[in-house]
């Protein structure tokens, strides 16, 4: 008897075993799959354009009559996403590529619509910029360059919409362009606003913090209060989209950036105790780390380096 219930005992303790394991298993299973939410995000911003967030600088994409605009590429694989979620909303062909600027969180997905494509448009001094860093880190069989450029304000069609890029000057490099939509009043801003975040200010490519604050001035001027403007990136519990609020905050942080630094080198300061601070006065609301980029760029442009 003792014997038959060690057995019973065992049986059943299998049994539990097995049916504990299973249960874990589907919870797993559904944990996971709560997990495994896409990390891509596509939001319109009303019928026919619309954004997508993955990785790197957000992409605009339009439809009309003539096909899909696309404002920036990201990177291949998120570009890929991109492509499969635009094909199951609505299968149609591509019209036209448009490149911000030349930064390969912008330009490196430009590849992925290499077969789907043949415009490609761009600022010139982003072409170069993008040239002159592929041929530098031996990447240029990766490239899909813009074909086409503009100098300082150009117009499209796309359909029953009118795209206008303007080229203001140097800000982030000096290569950035605007990219409007006018029927639709939303405009691409690119990385010439950084919404809450600490933004890299590129001066291997030409980037003057001065002169980005007058491109802002610009900006602010040409469009108006009703205008949606996107940009490559935000803060964390910051949106990429916004009013002219969005821009006037970051052209303030940009100028209260300039005057703080500015004061730390009359005060003798250090390059090194410069780069330790914490904060911009004046705009705490860019926290998070970062802070050295726009530092040391103020830095080396105030002293002349």
């Amino acid at each position: 008897m003792p014997l038959y219930n060690h057995y019973m005992h065992r049986r059943i303790f299998l049994q539990n075993s097995i049916a504990t394991a299973a249960a874990l298993s589907l919870g797993s299973q559904q944990i996971l799959k709560a997990m495994s939410i896409d990390p891509w995000k596509i939001t319109m911003l009303n019928d026919s354009l619309g954004i997508f967030t993955e990785k790197g600088g957000t992409i605009a994409f339009h439809y009309s009559t003539d096909g899909l605009t696309i404002v920036d590429a990201q990177f291949p694989d998120s570009a890929a996403h991109l492509i499969s979620e635009l094909k199951k909303k609505k299968d149609v062909p591509y019209h036209l590529l448009i490149n911000t600027h030349h930064h390969g969180d912008h330009t490196a997905g430009n590849i992925a619509f290499k077969d789907l494509v043949s415009r490609v448009l761009a600022h010139e001094n982003s072409l170069a910029n993008q040239q002159r860093v592929a041929e530098a880190q031996q990447t240029v069989d990766k490239q899909y360059y813009p074909n086409e450029v503009f100098k300082t304000i150009q117009t499209e069609s796309a359909g029953k919409e009118k795209i206008a890029l303007y080229y203001f000057g140097a800000g982030h490099t000096n290569g950035d362009g605007i990219i409007h939509f006018e029927q639709a009043n939303i405009a691409h801003v690119g990385d010439l606003v950084f919404n809450r975040r600490h933004p890299f200010v590129d001066r291997s490519a030409g980037a003057n913090i001065q002169s980005w604050i007058s491109v802002l001035d610009k900006t602010m001027k040409q469009f108006d209060a009703k205008t949606i403007f996107i940009c490559g990136h935000s803060g964390n519990n910051y949106d990429v989209k916004g009013s002219t609020e969005m821009l006037q905050a970051f052209r303030d942080y940009l100028a209260n950036l300039m005057v703080f630094v500015s004061k730390a080198i009359k005060d003798g300061k250090t390059k090194e105790e410069i780069l330790a601070a914490a904060m911009i006065p004046g705009s705490p609301e860019w926290t998070g780390d970062g802070i050295e980029r726009p530092l040391q760029a103020a830095f080396e442009e105030l002293s002349g380096m």
